[in-house]
């Protein structure tokens, strides 16, 4: 191969000779000669093919090697056309440039010993653009595959000057808080974050104090092992970040940095990730502007370690279930969000403030946006689980009309204070629902406060019979609801979690967790989790549906409810009870439909009444565990004991109701492990 390419700058050589005889003379109009050719002077002229090589130099120009390993010792440009490999470290020493053109593709081997590190005083010069991102990633595609991008500065750190950075052994930190150690513009790491010990772990990109001259913007940080992007300390400025599924935090940052991070997107759509966001050390005040996280997945927002904090502006958080984490108890007033202190209370749900569309150029295969959700629904429509709904008012499904939902959506009730009555999911005569959750992807419906009473729940209304009689009128909503059809089809429930339901419209109306209004024995309702809502769990007004799998924790009033002659059966159900204050585990009221229980277990931590009976009311029940109840059958209005069978006797006030085989938590972990 050498010889060929020598034998083409041979024959090149000669016919510029050529060339150059033919057009002296008249030709170039008597004019001086071309300069000689030098072959020493460091720069590629006259016919040249690379610097100081090729054409008349008579010496072969070397190939570029595209493996990227040891040090660099001087400016280097890579060449977009050929696809770079990371075999080893791949450092920048002090006095150098690493230019990376638009469209340059990194691909790194596996190992801690696999990274790009910019040391102190060297720059990297990264022009990618929005149509040709550079890219950096790993061959086998896996999280923590290599090292990522790591850039020592010059600027002030709390650990101080040439301190010594925790991968690497590398150098970093001085007095120059203006230092300048390069640009980068659209830029893509994927699979890094090599992990060294516990202790020690590489990132997708890892600044020690880089200095405010150094420009960041345009960097989407994919799939690390260990975080997004981590600040050590320094002053740099950064805009524009995409940060997906890093498995510890998206953006961290200690010792003392203070700079600005502008239009930052967080998305988290895999579980087991640590935070959105961690502070440690102490406060250097850095500035969050706009920033957008959105998880499917729930976990924690911001967690702030010691006395760090941040000023942070434009905060939009939607799916998390810790919003602020303050680990070490640090103050508050640490943390500024638009205007006041921090309040882990608030959850911190509002309109994105970043355009997930703006970072169409990283072409993620993953997609998680927010939309609103209200209205009517009158034809067949089904949700996208990639797409987290804010429930911003009522939502009707219309005699009809169909709802799906698919397995892993959540659905976020957005209910202001004044407005918890307004906000609920309405199943109305006629039409179905469609929840298709599985064990490893429920659907959630929860609240964006987190309180118990937020927001209405899930209604369903049905045509089966009820004491009510035909078209009666629901407590909630003025909604019609029985008719004469007991085998009648509300849809089908598979999977569901519904959280922070229960708003009260007055001391004797109030919406529960799931309410079913005369359900007909067609629809399935199963693995059903209700939890902390304000009245009660599930309440059967009439009807013949029949429910099974129910986890039932902490609802203030009843846990399981049934009224107007419900004479369906719940099979398999536990209720956990500890918050004291609550009602009951059973309420039954009206006439005796004589609906069955079947492997029934309630615990409490905090005392209380287990099963109540009120009027004429009774049940079937059979394999009963109470436990921790003061009262454990409760006989309201003195009606018969002999309405509620237990195990094949009648009911006794006395209990103890306590030799049944209880029900298996575990069966729950779907549910209590959100």
């Amino acid at each position: 191969m050498k010889l060929k390419i020598s034998s083409l700058f041979a024959m090149s050589a000669l016919l510029c000779s050529l060339v150059f005889v033919s057009c002296s003379g008249d030709d170039n109009g008597g004019g001086d000669p071309p300069p000689p050719v030098s072959c020493t002077d460091g720069v590629q002229n006259g016919d040249e093919t690379g610097v100081d090589c090729g054409g008349t130099c008579g010496n072969t120009c070397s190939i570029e090697s595209t493996d990227l390993t040891g040090k660099l010792e001087e400016d280097r440009t890579l060449d977009a056309t050929q696809e770079y490999k990371i075999t080893g470290v791949y450092s920048v020493e002090a006095g150098f440039t690493l230019t990376i053109p638009a469209g340059t593709k990194i691909v790194s081997e596996k190992g801690t010993d696999r990274y790009i590190v910019v040391q102190k005083g060297a720059k990297i010069d990264i022009q990618g653009t929005a149509a040709n991102p550079v890219l950096m990633t790993s061959e086998s595609e896996a999280p923590g595959d290599w090292g990522g991008l790591v850039i020592a500065g010059n600027a002030t750190t709390t650990e101080g000057v040439d301190a010594t950075a925790e991968v690497g052994g590398i150098l970093y930190g001085g007095n120059d808080d203006t230092d300048d150690s390069g640009s980068i513009n659209y830029l893509i790491i994927n699979y890094a974050g090599a992990q060294i010990n516990s202790e020690s772990q590489y990132n997708g990109l890892t600044l020690y104090a880089v200095g405010s001259g150094t420009t960041l913007s345009n960097i989407a940080l994919l799939n690390g092992t260990d975080d997004g992007v981590e600040f050590f300390g320094g002053t740099v400025s950064a805009s524009n970040f995409y940060m997906e599924n890093n498995e510890d935090d998206a953006i961290d940052w200690t010792e003392g940095w203070n700079g600005t991070l502008t239009d930052a997107y967080v998305l988290h759509s895999k579980a087991g990730f640590s935070t959105a966001v961690e502070a440690d050390g102490i406060n250097g005040d850095p500035k969050l502007v706009n920033l957008t996280a959105v998880s499917t997945v729930s976990g924690t927002a911001l967690q702030f370690k010691k006395e760090s904090g941040a000023t942070i502006t434009g905060l939009s958080l939607t799916g998390y279930t810790t919003s602020i984490d303050m680990k070490d108890d640090g103050p508050l007033a640490n943390i500024q969000i638009d205007g006041a202190d921090a309040d882990p209370a608030s959850t911190y749900l509002a309109d994105a403030t970043v355009d997930v569309a703006m970072f169409d150029w990283v072409n993620s295969g993953t997609q998680v946006t927010t939309m609103s959700l209200e209205g009517t629904i009158d034809a067949d429509t089904t949700l996208d689980a990639s797409i987290i709904y804010r429930l911003n008012g009522s939502l009707s499904v219309e005699t009809g009309a169909k709802l799906t939902i698919p397995a892993g959506t959540l659905i976020i009730a957005d209910a202001d204070s004044g407005t918890e009555t307004d906000t609920y999911i309405v199943v109305k005569k006629g039409a179905t629902i469609d929840i298709q959750g599985t064990a490893a992807a429920p659907v959630v419906m929860t609240s964006s406060n987190q309180n118990p009473g937020d927001w209405g729940g899930l209604v369903i209304l049905g045509d089966a019979t009820t004491t009510e009689g035909v078209d009666a009128t629901a407590e909630v909503g003025g909604f019609t609801y029985g008719g004469t059809n007991d085998t009648d089809n509300s849809g089908s429930i598979r999977y569901l979690v519904i959280n922070y339901a229960g708003a009260q419209i007055n001391a004797e109306s109030q919406y529960n967790g799931l309410t079913l209004y005369a359900v007909g024995s067609g629809t399935t309702v199963e693995y059903v989790a209700l939890l902390n809502g304000t009245d009660d769990g599930v309440e059967f007004f009439g009807g013949t549906v029949s429910a099974s799998n129910f986890y039932l924790e902490n609802n203030e009033d009843d846990a399981v409810d049934w009224t107007e002659g419900w004479n369906g059966t719940l099979t398999t159900a536990y209720v956990s009870h500890t918050k004291a204050g609550f009602s009951t585990a059973v309420e039954a009221d009206g006439i005796n439909g004589d609906p069955k229980l079947i492997n029934f277990t309630a615990i409490s931590t905090v005392d209380g009444t287990a099963l109540q009976f009120k009027k004429e009311s009774g049940a079937t029940i059979t394999n009963l565990y109470l436990e921790g109840y003061v009262t454990l059958v409760d006989m309201k209005d003195d009606g018969p004991l002999a309405n509620i069978q237990i195990d094949g006797a009648a009911a006794t006030v006395e209990g103890p109701y306590d030799s049944g085989t209880p029900v298996d938590i575990t069966i729950f972990d779907w549910a209590t492990d959100l």
